[in-house]
């Protein structure tokens, strides 16, 4: 990555490192290199004829204890531990592990974007030097196989840095989608939620507030019975917004406040319905798997609340229940507010039909039903019946995908 300023001795990783607290890597590779050059450089020396010099230790030293500004200022830095590695060479000093401080100042270089800058301070160190000490041609030529030698070591590091950092960063950007998939997953379940109850229960609340109404002056007592639905309804709405929305925050921090609805309290669905109801239970009843028995809680209140809004008045439903050994069944039939096959039921079927295509109900259910791999249909009823028929399949045993959605 290139600097806008080349006059500038700072660099855009600098920047992004200023804008982390935290994320600049710390002193520690430089201690660790301003202790092992010198260990190193000694133990080399006792096999060579001469010793490391006091000024060459402080050298050697003070290289690797450079590279602790590499980040900040990595030109810079990179001048400074060449020109105190080539002082240490020009001394005559021992050979040794002395290029290990500018392979590191190099490789920050060149991240930094100076890989022109680190080629040419190279050879101009390594000129100088041939030309001070007058090296012989086999001397010169074993320090430049060592240059070399170091240099692709240098490049082949960063490469594979680089690799690794790039890596990890995928890493970290696919776990950040797949956080934002489940949380979108999440609100998208919750909005789900909130229409079915909020649809179900303001529904059934406009249709107690017109009978109250209507009977106010004529007959107190039913009307009293319409508030009285109204304020269970309003109640019982709240505290199923509550529980999903309790859900938003982190676990422990908040309990539910009303069980979780199930085909277990389909009585209490259908009396407060405002519909006249009848249930069939075909099959004998048994648990079910959470998710399915959720989601069939659900489609039943979805199915009688379009009842309660698009079926013609005096509508009567059905719901038929028809437990197998591997699924659950569920069938809601509305009369269309009148007799089998009569004009009265017509209206109220032809209304939904015109309806339910525009609408987020049928297609809620028909997704409740799919993420399960299950399906609902929906439609008018057989000929000669009336009114609408919704049909849900609800396999028992949901992928661990579905299971993992719903929860």
């Amino acid at each position: 990555m290139t600097r806008s300023h080349p006059d500038t001795d700072t660099d855009t990783d600098a920047g992004d490192s200023a804008a982390r607290p935290g994320s600049r890597p710390g002193p520690g590779l430089a201690v660790l290199t301003a202790i092992g050059q010198p260990v190193g450089t000694a133990i080399a020396a006792s096999w060579q004829s001469g010793g490391v010099s006091i000024i060459g230790y402080a050298l050697l030293v003070f290289s690797g204890l450079a590279l602790a500004d590499r980040h900040r200022s990595p030109r810079r830095n990179f001048l400074i531990v060449v020109a105190a590695t080539l002082a240490y060479h020009l001394l005559d000093q021992p050979a040794g592990v002395t290029l290990l401080a500018p392979m590191i100042a190099a490789s920050a270089a060149r991240a930094a974007g100076h890989r022109w800058l680190v080629g040419a301070a190279a050879v101009t160190a390594y000129g100088i030097w041939v030309l001070v000490t007058g090296a012989t041609p086999r001397q010169a030529l074993l320090a430049l196989a060592l240059i070399v030698a170091a240099g692709l070591v240098t490049e082949i590091g960063t490469l594979v840095a680089d690799r690794v950092r790039e890596g990890v960063a995928e890493q970290r950007r696919l776990s950040e989608e797949r956080q934002r998939r489940r949380a979108t997953e999440q609100r998208l379940r919750i909005a789900a939620e909130l229409h079915d109850v909020l649809g179900h229960h303001l529904s059934l609340i406009n249709v107690r507030a017109g009978v109250g109404l209507h009977l106010m002056d004529r007959d107190p007592e039913q009307a009293r019975a319409a508030l009285e639905a109204i304020a269970q309804s309003s109640a019982e709405a709240l505290r199923e917004v509550r529980t999903m929305l309790d859900t938003l925050y982190p676990r422990g921090q908040a309990a539910p406040r009303a069980p979780a609805p199930g085909l277990d309290r389909l009585g209490e669905l259908t009396d407060d319905a405002a519909v006249p109801t009848r249930t069939v239970i075909d099959g004998t009843p048994r648990p079910l798997p959470a998710a399915v028995d959720r989601a069939a809680y659900r489609i039943v209140q979805e199915a009688l609340t379009n009842v309660r809004r698009h079926a013609g008045p005096g509508a009567a439903a059905t719901v038929t229940i028809g437990y197998r050994q591997d699924a659950v069944m569920l069938q809601i039939d509305d009369d269309g507010g009148g007799a089998p096959g009569s004009a009265a039921a017509a209206p109220g079927a032809a209304a939904v039909a015109a309806l339910a295509p525009a609408g987020n109900g049928i297609t809620g259910m028909r997704e409740r039903a799919a993420a399960l791999g299950g399906e609902v249909t929906a439609g008018p009823a057989p000929d000669g019946v009336g009114g609408w028929r919704v049909r849900a399949h609800l396999p028992l045993d949901p992928d661990s995908r579905a299971e993992e959605t719903s929860t």
